[in-house]
């Protein structure tokens, strides 16, 4: 073979190359090879009044966490901020502060504890105690001649009450309006269901008589306490 055809034929071989061989460096050899996202966060979930009960305040227990963080880490950066959370949350106190922190993940789980919570609702409550009703957990805006009227015949379920026994009852007894007709029961009936919604089969008419309330499934009556009213037979 010539020279020449030496010269001409293509090198296929591949060109391995050896990489250099990193320093060791003591202070960083037990560090992982791929670094973490910089940052660190201690949440404290401790109020003024356990904070009391410990014997310290939150003002120093700051302090004393900055000490410690400056003979540890002297150029560590240090931030302290308070959490306000709405009076009566539940949980714990460190979930309460991630949440009042807007952190991401508590987030996450107070939307989806809510969630089920609402599946776990009733569909209708009526709340004697607190003069209100919920569908599906927000209010219906009753005023309070509609709730009346409904806690009237909540109050006396699966009894049919008449028209002229409602006029009696929920108008007559107050000389500030005017009692309506009969009929005009109807008109004040409509508007109940009309804000019940999918709900305003609770409300039946019996035809020729007057109205009669059905408690469903998923209809709560609560009447504060857990003692029902005396005026409900």
């Amino acid at each position: 073979m010539s020279n020449t055809a030496l010269l001409e034929r293509p090198v296929t071989a591949p060109i391995r190359t050896v990489p250099a061989k990193p320093v060791s460096d003591p202070a960083t050899a037990d560090l992982p090879a791929v670094r973490s996202p910089r940052g660190f966060a201690l949440y404290v979930g401790i109020d003024e009044i356990k904070a009391a009960e410990a014997g310290v305040s939150l003002p120093l227990l700051v302090d004393a966490l900055r000490r410690t963080l400056a003979e540890l880490a002297p150029n560590a950066e240090t931030h302290a901020t308070v959490a306000l959370a709405p009076h009566g949350s539940g949980g714990r106190d460190l979930d309460v502060v991630r949440l009042a922190l807007q952190e991401p993940g508590a987030l996450a789980r107070a939307k989806a504890a809510a969630e089920e919570e609402k599946e776990a609702e009733p569909a209708v409550v009526v709340d004697i105690s607190r003069k209100r009703v919920l569908l599906d957990g927000e209010s219906a805006g009753f005023t309070y001649k509609e709730f009346e009227l409904l806690q009237y015949l909540v109050l006396r379920e699966g009894r049919t009450i008449e028209r002229s026994e409602l006029v009696s009852a929920l108008w007559q007894a107050s000389s500030e309006e005017e009692a309506p007709g009969e009929r005009t029961i109807d008109v004040h009936v409509r508007r109940l269901r009309a804000k019940l919604g999918r709900h305003e089969d609770i409300v039946r008419t019996v035809r020729g008589v007057g109205y009669r309330f059905d408690r469903h499934a998923d209809v709560v009556i609560r009447y504060g306490h857990g003692t029902p009213s005396p005026d409900r037979f």
